[in-house]
């Protein structure tokens, strides 16, 4: 029987840190997502930005939102868009009100360009969800200017 009994060293796991490569991988994987998987997540403003000679294209993804709770503010080369989502999802069975769920909620995105943007020449449009801007460059503004080292 003295053979069968192992001896217990209880700071080895702690020494070699073997117990927390567990823990580790436990948080890597952890999301709240499963728990509230019937709620919808707020949406998130996806975009995508290209850049010509003579300005900018910016195409933003907002769906779900109508055109006059959507606002893009412009200052110099600093972007804005903001949008209020207001989502309303209801379910009856029969006659009987059985759920009933409300979202509203506000998005706002920032970025800022090497440019500045000539705002009076911007302009906004959108449609089925997509927000399409066209920012046209400042004249005799050349962005960063490089300096000559001497």
């Amino acid at each position: 029987m003295a053979n069968n009994l192992m001896q217990l060293d209880p700071f080895n796991e702690i020494a070699h840190f073997s117990s927390l490569r567990g823990f580790e991988d436990f948080l890597k994987d952890f999301r709240l997502r499963p728990g509230f998987s019937n709620l919808e997540a707020e949406p998130r403003i996806k975009m995508d930005v290209s850049e010509t000679d003579q300005g900018y294209i910016v195409k933003a993804e907002i769906p779900g939102v109508k055109k006059e709770d959507v606002k893009v503010a412009v200052d110099r080369n600093q972007i804005t868009i903001t949008a209020e989502s207001k989502h309303e999802t209801e379910e009856k069975k029969g006659e009987a009100l059985v759920r009933r769920e409300r979202y509203f909620g506000h998005q706002s995105r920032s970025f800022t360009l090497a440019h500045e943007i000539d705002d009076s020449k911007a302009v906004a449009k959108y449609q089925d969800g997509i927000l399409e801007l066209s920012l046209p460059k400042k004249a005799g503004n050349s962005g960063a200017k490089m300096l000559a080292i001497t």
